[in-house]
């Protein structure tokens, strides 16, 4: 395949060519060509009328055949799984081996959704008859179902190239409901985008879907991006960024005469709870998992653990020597942007400041060549400190934490019920410790959307129980999650149809359950077979 640096409007490429912008290699600051062009508000909406347009079609299509849609991109992306890791590798600096892992958790998430879509778990039909008999008011024939909301704008991610980018998880679940995309991709990974770009187009060719199904528009977050939101025909936004980009999304979103729901994971700590027991038994062991988690992938996951409370005693001390020997050994890594980068060191440097912080390491690294090389960091303080200065709950994107020393459980669930909404919420512990730890239990229930146990919350399995979401402002609706198939949910509104007749019924909804899909009948989960 072929890269030009123009946007993908339906099956044809953006020929207006404003300012040229480059891709950067961040391990070396080298120009990767070729030149990429920015889109400009008139092809915002001529994206918007295409995917409009696109919408009256695909929205009628079954579930069977949008999986259908889904499985051909997912068998494109293996057959050009080459290609685009050795570009994602030259645009993020990021291993081979673990884009190579991302881009086949891409492939699950596309096949799983489309999976979900054919079973009917999208549709969520749900049918309850009539009683004409029922006392003193008959009772009416009542089905409803979950109908797709119209054309969703997804915002790429900088720290997944792959997974949640252009054809990432916002882009399966919106496509596995039944909307129409437009994909305003990172720029820290354009070629990597226009290589998905191209495969996503492709199996819209192969599956004979109207072309306005998908479209991919170059741009800043602030033009491009903020257009995209504001435009009359987009009816939702999937966002994976900062808290700052999620505000000014939704901001916009809520400001528009007819507002509409953006669904942004806006980042996390991760607090992660040492209690006494499971210190007592394994404190090097668990510091050694607790630096792996820390520093993976250079400490840019949005489950990276940036916060750790201890119970203070001996075995306490022997945990923080352990870690602290572990992160001084850290050698330094390539972060995905010099921006990035930049920002975390601005983070470190500001922790480092902070009145009753102790700075235990620091690892140097120059900048390099990409401007993108950091070094980990590990800060202390007590929870008198944390407790009184809510900065120390700032997340700082990169591999560093902070512990806090607490001198007993009175003072950790104090400190628990002071954090923000999280994505994931960590406790350590013995069967005694979990059974003393009840309300630090509920209390971190109200604050996460996953709470992980005698484990580190880096890596989020893709799986129908999954939840990767939390309230804010870990995501701007605690209500949603953007992984397993419940974040097809989003993109989805329930209708209900009363006194219709069959024929009239989509086919979710009729007597003979013709797509053979799960359905509620009358309070009892029913899947009759297809007649034949």
């Amino acid at each position: 395949m072929k890269l030009e640096g123009l946007s993908i409007l339906g099956q044809t490429r953006v020929t207006t060519a404003g300012k040229p912008n480059a891709a950067i290699n961040p391990a070396t600051g080298a120009v990767i060509g070729p030149d990429f062009f920015w889109a400009t508000t008139a092809d915002v909406d001529a994206a918007a009328q295409f995917a409009a347009k696109a919408f009256v079609e695909f929205s009628r299509w079954p579930g069977r055949r949008r999986e259908g849609f889904l499985k051909r991109i997912a068998e494109l992306l293996e057959a050009d799984a080459a290609a685009i890791v050795e570009r994602a590798n030259q645009e993020t600096g990021l291993p081979v081996a673990r884009l190579q892992g991302e881009l086949a958790r891409t492939y699950v998430q596309m096949r799983q959704y489309g999976e979900a879509a054919a079973s009917g778990l999208c549709a969520g039909a749900r049918i309850d008859h009539a009683d004409p008999n029922r006392k003193p008011q008959p009772k009416p024939d009542l089905r409803s179902m979950m109908v797709p909301l119209g054309p969703v704008v997804v915002f790429s991610a900088s720290n997944f190239p792959l997974a949640y980018s252009v054809a990432g998880g916002d882009t399966a679940s919106a496509l596995a409901a039944g909307c129409p995309v437009i994909v305003k991709p990172h720029q820290g990974h354009l070629g990597t985008s226009e290589l998905v770009a191209l495969v996503v187009q492709q199996a819209v060719r192969d599956c004979g879907a109207p072309e306005g199904i998908f479209s991919m528009l170059y741009g800043a977050g602030r033009e491009v991006g903020i257009a995209l939101v504001k435009h009359p025909l987009v009816k939702a936004v999937g966002f994976t960024g900062s808290r700052a980009g999620g505000r000014a999304l939704m901001d916009a979103a809520a400001a528009r005469p007819e507002p509409i729901p953006v669904y942004a994971e806006m980042g996390s700590i991760n607090p992660v709870f040492m209690l006494s027991g499971a210190l007592n038994h394994k404190a090097e062991e668990l510091a050694a998992g607790l630096h792996g988690s820390v520093t993976l992938g250079v400490g840019q996951f949005c489950t990276n653990p940036g916060l750790i409370f201890v119970e203070r005693a001996a075995a306490a001390k022997s945990f923080l020597q352990k870690l602290e020997n572990l992160t001084a050994s850290t050698p330094p890594g390539t972060m995905l942007t010099a921006d990035l980068c930049s920002a975390y060191r601005a983070g470190v440097e500001k922790f480092s400041k902070a009145t009753g912080v102790h700075r235990a390491v620091t690892v140097d690294a120059e900048a390099g060549e990409g401007k993108a090389q950091a070094g980990a960091a590990l800060f202390v303080t007590d929870a008198v400190t944390f407790l009184g200065n809510h900065s120390l709950m700032d997340e700082v994107f990169g591999p560093s934490t902070l512990v806090v020393e607490c001198s007993s459980r009175e003072q950790m669930l104090a400190a628990a019920k002071k954090l923000e909404g999280q994505l994931t919420a960590t406790i350590h512990g013995t069967p005694e410790d979990f059974a003393a730890s009840r309300e630090l239990i509920e209390t971190l229930a109200n604050k996460a959307g996953r709470l992980v146990c005698n484990a580190f919350p880096t890596g989020v399995e893709v799986c129908h129980a999954m939840t990767h979401g939390g309230p804010y402002p870990a995501t701007s609706d605690g209500r949603s999650t953007s992984v397993g198939t419940r974040a097809i949910e989003r993109f989805v509104r329930p209708v209900c149809f009363q006194n219709f007749p069959d024929a009239a019924l989509p086919d979710e909804l009729k007597e003979s359950n013709p797509l053979g899909i799960w359905r509620l009948v009358d309070g009892k989960l029913a899947r009759a077979a297809t007649p034949s």
